[in-house]
């Protein structure tokens, strides 16, 4: 069993309580921040606050499905913008709980889970892709299999839910640990929609800054195209961890 500094235990502990406060999307993901360093993994928390991850390869690397130029305006600037947005929230929290001032916090509750639910789903989504594609396999095709009949049951109903979201959110594979399950959900903007205690596995983004520039109102064709390049493997990984 890998062993952690007391300096890895404060950063992974700060995460967990991040995320707890954020009432977000995420659910089982809290208990994960607070047992293993998941976020740190993927470069999206360190020293004590939110920051904006590299994205898993090059900025040309997913065209022509998904292109340069909205990969960098969609990482760079919008990702960037909910990392500063939950940072920000988070540090007006420690000055209310410092002078027991509280006449804020409905809007800075809502503003930790929009922004700290988008850092973390953005994050998540970055590995949801990868050049050419991956296909689903091992225990994952079989939860896949158990949870949906097939893997491409599985899958049609991820593409189905994802094109028809309401307004602007997410398609979301998420494992479901009271029923031992996968569930595939509909999340409206970032935080709302869920079933609490899920673990995202793998994520689009249906905003329309994700896929504007290269496919204007034709959500369907971005999401088929998401498909083609959908990263199993990483959603195969995130469920082997879950399970231990």
């Amino acid at each position: 069993m890998k062993m952690y500094s007391r300096r890895d235990a404060i950063k992974i502990g700060s995460a967990a309580a991040v995320l707890a406060a954020a009432g977000s999307a995420l659910g089982k993901e809290t208990l994960m921040a607070a047992t293993m360093p998941a976020f740190d993994i993927l470069g999206a928390f360190k020293d004590g606050v939110y920051v904006l991850p590299d994205l898993p390869y090059d900025y040309k690397a997913l065209e022509p499905l998904y292109d340069e130029e909205t990969l960098h305006l969609h990482h760079d600037k919008h990702h960037a913008a909910y990392v500063k947005g939950v940072n920000a929230a988070l540090e007006k929290l420690v000055a209310a709980r410092k002078d027991n001032k509280f006449e804020d916090i409905k809007s800075l509750s809502r503003a930790v889970a929009f922004h700290g639910s988008g850092h973390v789903l953005h994050t998540l989504f970055w590995h949801s892709m990868t050049p050419g594609g991956s296909k689903a396999a091992g225990d994952l095709a079989k939860a896949m299999q158990d949870s949906f009949g097939s893997v491409e049951a599985c899958q049609a109903q991820f593409a189905a839910a994802t094109k028809d979201v309401e307004a602007s959110g997410w398609g979301v594979l998420a494992f479901e640990p009271f029923s031992g399950k996968l569930l595939v959900l509909q999340a409206e903007r970032h935080q709302d929609l869920t079933v609490w205690g899920v673990t995202p596995l793998l994520v689009c983004d249906v905003w329309e800054h994700a896929y504007y520039l290269k496919y204007q109102n034709r959500r369907p064709d971005w999401v088929d195209a998401f498909m083609k390049m959908a990263n199993w493997d990483f959603a195969a990984k995130r469920l082997a961890m879950i399970k231990g």
